[in-house]
């Protein structure tokens, strides 16, 4: 389904390229696109940051607990 996506995604692309080429496109309508894909990248690397931190806490809790059932285990 992803492939599927992408390969649309390449075809409208393709689409408005040809569009601009023949002066069918404003740039204005363009930069409107590149404003929200932009915006669309921005909140997913913020989630992205917000995730992985989450994710280290987590492991550093896990090793925590992990390293004083190994304590438990060596008396």
């Amino acid at each position: 389904m992803i492939e599927f996506m992408k390969k649309a995604m390449d075809w409208v692309l393709e689409k408005e390229a040809d569009m601009a080429k023949n002066c069918y496109a404003k740039p204005e309508d363009i930069e409107e696109q590149i404003e929200k894909i932009k915006e669309k990248k921005e909140k997913l690397t913020k989630q992205y940051n917000e995730d992985m931190a989450e994710f280290e806490h987590i492991l550093e809790k896990l090793n925590a607990i992990k390293d004083e059932t190994l304590k438990c285990q060596a008396k």
